[in-house]
């Protein structure tokens, strides 16, 4: 009996090994980050991994436009309100969401979801709260790891997404 609780217990340390040490590689690919933004009753701040281009073609090649994306890498992003506030002028409820995205060469399709603590592919359509378009513009230069930030604006702040030759701002007002 002690002989097969010691396998049992070598086994579970293996799997808790590999599963940390996956992690741990994918993080040092696409990093952690948070962005944050706490101004005039605003508070908003996304947790999300930021991979790198790497030569490639992003937009319409690695991330397919018209397919939703986990707008990062790893885990889902998540985007968390401490109010509540409007995205693009549609009500949200204070709370944490996992966002996601629709890119397209003119557009994006900003969707928050109710499901959180998933992989970053395991996204359910079914569990949005919220879907709203808004226009993507170039930037000046290339950039090469993905970024979001805020940016401040009357009555709130829009938060940028950053990548390759793409900038996206969301609106986020009370």
């Amino acid at each position: 009996m002690n002989k097969k609780i010691g396998i049992l217990l070598a086994g579970v340390a293996v799997l808790a090994l590999a599963f940390f040490g996956v992690r741990a590689y994918t993080k040092s690919k696409s990093p952690a980050d948070t962005a944050s933004f706490n101004q005039n009753g605003l508070s908003v701040q996304v947790d999300y991994c930021r991979p790198y281009k790497k030569d490639r073609v992003v937009f319409g090649q690695l991330v397919p436009y018209g397919k939703v994306w986990r707008t990062g890498a790893n885990e889902a992003t998540l985007f968390t309100v401490k109010q509540d506030v409007k995205i693009a002028g549609k009500p949200l409820k204070a709370g944490t969401y996992t966002l996601w995205t629709v890119p397209n060469a003119d557009v994006w399709t900003i969707v928050l979801n109710r499901q959180t603590g998933q992989w970053g592919t395991k996204y359910d359509e079914l569990q949005d709260v919220l879907r709203v378009d808004v226009p993507a513009g170039k930037t000046t230069g290339t950039v090469e790891q993905f970024k979001i930030d805020f940016a401040a604006m009357a009555g709130g702040a829009n938060m940028v997404l950053l990548w390759e030759n793409t900038e996206v701002k969301v609106p986020v007002t009370l």
